[in-house]
């Protein structure tokens, strides 16, 4: 099981404008980790994502995924190996039905009929959304969409899972939804949150950036203690203490 990680080293990626979006960004996620990556709004972390997946390409360094070098060559393999939800479900979401959104990765995966749909059911099992296979995603609420839009990733059967702000805009009772998901995935699992009550739940260490530089990566109960780390995520003892009581 010692494949299913996640290395970045020495990464750099710059857009096309020329805009720096990470500099020289290197750590390591093993199997089983669950690890949340912390930053203001740019300070990088979408670009990071996205680099795990192939969705962008390093400007400079490498990117590994189980042994497997992220490149134009690969992104099938990387592809089936990492599972990426968006922060936005629309993105994810395009299919008539919401089993036939499910079904789309493990069609083409060439997978046998019965396979499809044996991954199909268990996928919106797994985020308690059975009910809703006949449904269309246009009729969803926000949280139904964001289970759905997990169910077509989780239907790979991917061995890392990487979330983009996987619980923004959500009710509590979807939020708890979506938490216990995370929780129970047994793989690899790299969170970007400004959920601060998810992170301090589910996520045992903590990866911070800021202006696309790593500036800590230690247990998430470190980045509270350390009110310069507290600074560079834009808060206060205050409100790190209101934001976890509201969270529950």
């Amino acid at each position: 099981m010692s494949h299913h990680y996640i290395e970045f080293k020495n990464v750099s990626y710059r857009y096309a404008s020329g805009t720096v979006a990470l500099r020289d960004v290197s750590f390591r996620i093993s199997h089983g980790e669950k690890v949340a990556l912390l930053g203001r709004n740019g300070a990088g972390k979408s670009t990071l994502l996205q680099l795990t997946d192939g969705l962008l390409l390093p400007s400079e360094g490498t990117v590994d995924v189980g042994g497997i070098p992220v490149t134009k060559q690969t992104l099938p393999q990387i592809r089936q190996t990492v599972g990426m939800v968006f922060q936005n479900p629309d993105d994810q979401l395009f299919m008539p039905t919401v089993e036939e959104d499910v079904a789309f990765g493990p069609i083409n995966m060439r997978l046998p009929e019965e396979e499809v749909r044996r991954r199909v059911d268990m996928a919106l099992q797994a985020v308690g959304c059975s009910d809703l296979a006949t449904r269309s995603p246009l009729q969803l609420s926000g949280g139904q969409k964001r289970r759905v839009a997990i169910a077509t990733v989780l239907s790979m059967q991917p061995s890392i899972l990487v979330l983009d702000e996987p619980t923004s805009n959500l009710d509590w009772e979807a939020r708890d939804s979506v938490e216990r998901m995370i929780g129970g995935f047994m793989h690899t699992c790299l969170v970007a949150s400004h959920d601060l009550a998810l992170v301090r739940r589910i996520c045992r260490r903590a990866i911070v950036i800021d202006k696309g530089e790593i500036k800590a990566d230690c247990p998430v109960s470190d980045v509270f203690e350390n009110e310069d780390v507290m600074r560079l995520l834009g808060l206060s003892k205050a409100s790190l203490s209101e934001m976890c009581v509201c969270g529950g």
